[in-house]
């Protein structure tokens, strides 16, 4: 998924479907994560949809010592110029009251 390609979908959302609710948050941890979503009333009911967008990682150094009751951490490098991008969809499930994520495979 593309940011071009969420904000064609996003579009074609809010002129076609009653929307809900549409937010957009920056969370500084983790190199810095872009999310976003939209819930608004479909065929299907109550739907979802989640654009989340963040660094990716190029390493991992793991910072450790061998002495007895020592502490370990991780740190983790993300890239300055790559993003990895993924979107979720939902459907809102009446009976349990909650937000049931949709399989990809049903899509096709």
């Amino acid at each position: 998924m593309t940011s071009e390609k969420w904000k064609q979908i996003l579009g074609n959302i809010l002129d076609n479907f009653e929307v809900e609710e549409h937010e957009e948050e920056h969370i500084d941890e983790m190199g810095g994560i872009d999310l976003e979503y939209v819930i608004f009333k479909s065929p299907l009911g109550r739907v979802k949809l989640e654009y989340e967008e963040k660094p990716v990682v190029l390493d991992k150094k793991t910072t450790y010592s061998h002495r007895a009751g020592s502490e370990t951490s991780v740190e983790y490098v993300y890239s300055e110029t790559e993003k990895s991008q993924r979107m979720k969809a939902y459907k809102w499930d009446e009976a349990g009251d909650e937000w049931e994520e949709m399989n990809a495979g049903g899509f096709s």
